[in-house]
């Protein structure tokens, strides 16, 4: 090695990263010339005479940096570097071929066979010294790199864990919300419910149900609470309780009269006593929209409540079609609201579609929402010669159907089809 300077003597100069130093050479003056320097430079050196000898050092004790020579009898530098590169060892080394090979081509075959840099014969002390501190500062960003993504793996394996953990709790969630409804489709007689109920995600804020204490009385629902997600979930859970259709006396529908039967109270009664519940309750911010429907089977007498609803949709057998109710505030949002109650006889084979405005509100291709007329000409549509069930499953199948593409679901889905059939 010429060009030595001042500098050279010089002890634990910092390289960063670079710490030991395997010297590859078949000659052994050229071996001690480097590592005189090196040591001086405060790095760990170790030797090999060749690139067998040198792949046997590599694969238990990994260098910083190795300076191999290019021409080696047996395994030649390049070949050693291929070799080098191979072992695939996790963390990196920097690889300098020293050549007296200038021309392109030569370095093309360096680059190629995995080095990062060389150095010309005879080397110069101050030029190695900065060839070093290049592949130092190199190995820093490289391990720094490394560290942060290792950090990242594990972030991201514990995200992993928690959204698996999550997602187990939110399909037990959503079976505890399906038990909410056990019943898809029920018949009271002559007549029919069926129920839908399609969460745009695990779990969601609609729901929908009925009940009957005696015969000949029947009540129905549809209820989207605001927001979406796990406190909606909750929302709906509680109010499944209130509406309870196996468990008369906590349900706020119905009052025991003379300790024999349980009497259905007029809708608007109810939406008032579910107003003044969650008013009550302090932290409580979610409120509801709601269609609670009674009626005597024995003559179609219907009466029902709209709390900020979207407005039912009777089905008359003749064919026409009507929406009911005058809107009215959603519950849980003011109290003291006064609610009221509208009133309709429905003749045998009418037909009456409570829906969540995740129907009407459903943005279709053309970007434009379904709306009320829309619903209308599906509902008219699907209804010839389809039970309740195939009816909600069509108009359902319909409205993913004309969806604008890509956008999915974007809230909850649900109805409540009632078919009176008469006494």
């Amino acid at each position: 090695m010429s060009g030595t300077s001042q500098a050279e003597t010089r002890v634990d100069l910092d390289f960063g990263a670079i710490r030991k130093v395997l010297i590859v050479d078949d000659s052994r003056l050229q071996r001690r010339i480097l590592a005189a320097s090196l040591k001086k430079w405060g790095f760990e050196v170790i030797e090999a005479d060749s690139g067998a000898e040198a792949i046997e050092i590599c694969q238990t004790d990994l260098p910083d940096l190795v300076l191999s020579d290019w021409v080696m009898p047996g395994m030649s530098g390049l070949e050693f570097c291929h070799a080098f590169r191979a072992l695939g060892h996790d963390r990196y080394s920097y690889f300098i071929l020293l050549t007296s090979k200038s021309e392109k081509q030569e370095v093309a075959q360096g680059l190629d066979a995995g080095a990062d840099d060389f150095l010309i014969k005879p080397l110069e002390a101050d030029e190695l010294r900065a060839r070093i501190s290049a592949g130092a500062r190199i190995l820093d960003m490289q391990r720094e790199l490394s560290e942060k993504n290792s950090m990242i793996e594990s972030a991201l394996a514990e995200l992993r864990e928690v959204h698996d953990a999550i997602d187990k709790d939110l399909i037990q969630a959503r079976k505890i919300q399906e038990s909410l409804v056990p019943e898809l489709t029920r018949r009271f007689g002559n007549s029919q419910v069926s129920l839908l109920l399609k969460p745009c995600g695990h779990i969601g804020g609609d729901l929908v149900g009925m009940f009957s204490p005696g015969v000949n009385r029947l009540g129905f629902y549809s209820i989207d609470v605001s927001g979406h997600g796990i406190t909606s979930a909750m929302m709906t859970a509680r109010l499944g309780g209130y509406l309870s259709s196996t468990h008369f006396d906590q349900n706020v529908a119905m009052e025991k009269r003379f300790n024999k039967f349980y009497a259905l109270l007029p809708p608007e009664e109810v939406a008032a006593l579910l107003n003044s519940r969650l008013m009550a309750d302090a932290g409580v911010e979610e409120y509801f929209t709601m269609v609670y429907a009674i009626i005597d089977l024995r003559n179609g007498h219907l009466k029902m409540v709209q709390a900020g609803h979207p407005h039912p949709l009777l089905l008359r057998h003749d064919g026409s079609t009507e929406f009911l109710g005058e809107g009215g505030l959603p519950i849980g949002l003011l109290p003291d609201v006064p609610f009221h109650q509208t009133e309709t006889y429905m003749q045998p084979g009418d037909k009456l579609l409570l829906y969540s405005d995740g129907f009407t509100e459903c943005r279709l291709a053309d970007g434009n929402l379904l709306d009320d007329d829309g619903l209308c000409r599906m509902a008219s549509d699907c209804i010839s010669g389809r039970s309740g069930p195939e009816f909600l499953d069509d108009m359902f199948w319909r409205l993913t159907q004309v969806m604008a593409p890509g956008e999915g679901m974007e809230d909850d889905v649900s109805a409540v089809f009632f078919e009176f059939g008469g006494t």
